[in-house]
């Protein structure tokens, strides 16, 4: 059944006016449309919910940060800089955090900021009794795993000396307790949480809810009091459309402003002149992989895991399943981060050498092993021709193919010889990457459904998580990369491209690296004539 918000006749009004607008002058080519409202077409699904508390999907994700700020917050190229604090400190120890917040910062609702909110916000997050939230970002501070288990009635590492000071106290240092900040979930909410919070929320945010139509639009308008400077447009609309080619009809009609391509549809956006003056295109921190599972069979041995690695053409892969649309990894740090070997070469496609590695091994004959894959498309056909691949190496995969959520099950309950995986960061930096994925400490449900335990990988990945020296968190990121790569518990596939269509009228917008990275405060709609 589909859900209304109610609104009131203001906002109503407002609205009537917004979708005249947005109905006015909306043609495809190179006429910018009459209307001032910025569309947005990323979303194929409905948002869970609008309270920061209950943020798990990206377009909850993405809507929160128009509605609200955390201490910290991404810029689109993956920067974390000041938001609601202008500013902290960091003990010698690396284990305390004093931020200070800015001043007259009020609600959408005329409310004052103050530190007891903040207090309150993250409490609220890791409260039991608020179901279905992640509050794993605020584990670090002391006491607050504790109070999010039920095992505890406070959280010791918390406290506001003054309305605008609040002193952090962590378990341990951890150098990117800033970026974890910028995350919806630790988003600050007002002192009043009304029970239809989800629906109406009210935040610090540069946008204000006037009506979601569920299912079909979010239309936010203009704070125009908002601390960093009102945005640029009147108003945004997310419009949440499930099929692609719907979403890319309604670009070449002009109603929408973005369009993020779909991967099948990208070379003839690359090959048509037309299509191809309105593309933009970033890194986005997005590994393609598949999970070697190092604690079953052959597989246990490291020469296996290469010779898989070089019985694959992953150059081709890229080149022609996804039209090129990605970077070959040669590590699971994506290039764009901090961290990254940018000069190590990816495994060579050599099938002479992976027979080799594998009669090394003991394996002349050739071994067999199942592969597991989500029944996504793009996902099918990379694990098809990985199975072509590796049947010319001896290796015979054969091909298991279940629903997303079953194939994951599977990989993490350490079932499947090998499944085919993305992982996205949640925050720009490469221990999104090291850690989840390769740690001793998430082996299964944590992440490493390679079941990787390397124990000089967890030293140098534990070291850099209490680095607070940047150059020597650099390097020591780039250490362990290097020895994951050597050990090969995952077929490093490539990084993928984010690709755009963006209006000719549309100014300023750039595509995100995170996904709450853009929040449209300085992208306009160029009128005719100012282009």
């Amino acid at each position: 059944m589909r859900r209304f918000t109610r609104v009131s006749p203001s906002a109503a009004l407002a609205t009537a006016f917004a979708v005249a607008a947005l109905l006015t002058g909306c043609k495809g080519g190179d006429s910018a449309p009459e209307r001032n409202t910025l569309v947005d077409s990323r979303d194929t699904y409905d948002p869970r919910s609008l309270d920061p508390a209950l943020s798990t999907d990206v377009p909850t994700g993405r809507a929160v940060g128009y509605l609200f700020d955390g201490l910290t917050q991404f810029t689109p190229e993956a920067k974390v800089q000041p938001g609601l604090a202008e500013r902290w400190e960091v003990s010698p120890d690396g284990l305390t955090y004093t931020f200070h917040l800015r001043q007259g910062v009020t609600f959408h609702d005329g409310t004052p900021l103050t530190a007891k909110n903040v207090l309150a916000s993250w409490q609220r997050v890791l409260d039991p009794k608020v179901r279905g939230g992640r509050g794993w970002p605020l584990y670090p501070i002391r006491g607050a795993k504790d109070f999010a288990e039920g095992k505890g009635t406070s959280i010791a590492g918390l406290s506001a000396p003054d309305d605008r000071t609040i002193v952090v106290t962590l378990t341990e240092p951890l150098a990117i307790f800033p970026k974890l900040l910028a995350m919806p979930v630790a988003a600050i909410v007002p002192p009043t949480i009304p029970a239809n919070f989800g629906e109406r929320p009210i935040g610090t945010g540069p946008w204000k809810l006037v009506e979601w139509k569920h299912d079909d639009y979010l239309l936010f308008a203009r704070n125009d009091k908002y601390w960093g400077g009102p945005p640029k447009a009147d108003s945004l609309r997310a419009r949440i459309i499930a099929e692609p080619s719907t979403t890319v009809a309604e670009f070449e009609g002009g109603t929408v402003d973005v369009l993020q391509i779909p991967a099948g549809d990208a070379s003839q956006w690359q090959e048509t002149d037309d299509k191809r003056a309105t593309l933009m295109q970033a890194p986005a921190l997005q590994l393609v992989y598949i999970a070697i599972n190092t604690t079953r069979g052959p597989l246990a041995d490291a020469r296996v895991r290469r010779a898989i690695n070089h019985a694959i053409d992953t150059k081709t892969i890229v080149n022609q399943l996804v039209s090129g649309r990605g970077r070959r990894a040669a590590g699971v740090i994506p290039p764009s981060l901090e961290g990254a070997d940018t000069t190590r070469q990816p495994y060579a496609f050599d099938v002479a050498k992976a027979k080799a590695l594998l009669a090394e091994a003991g394996h002349a004959n050739g071994i067999a092993i199942d592969l597991w894959t989500p029944t996504t498309p793009i996902f099918v056909r990379i694990a098809e021709s990985v199975q072509g691949y590796l049947k010319a190496a001896g290796i015979t995969a054969k091909i298991v193919q279940r629903e997303s959520a079953a194939a994951r099950e599977a990989a993490r309950k350490g079932q499947a010889d090998m499944v085919l995986k993305d992982w996205y960061a949640d925050y720009p930096d490469a221990e999104n990457f090291l850690y989840p994925l390769l740690h001793g400490a998430n082996r299964g449900v944590g992440g490493n459904v390679s079941f990787f335990q390397n124990p000089q990988f967890d030293q140098l990945v534990t070291a850099s998580r209490r680095e607070l020296d940047d150059a020597r968190r650099t390097a020591l990121y780039r250490q362990a990369d290097s020895l994951a790569f050597a050990e090969a518990p995952m077929v490093f596939l490539y990084f993928n491209t984010d690709l755009y269509a963006i209006q000719p009228w549309i100014k300023n917008f750039q595509v995100p690296a995170i996904f709450n990275g853009q929040r449209w405060t300085t992208v306009t709609i160029a009128k005719a004539g100012s282009q």
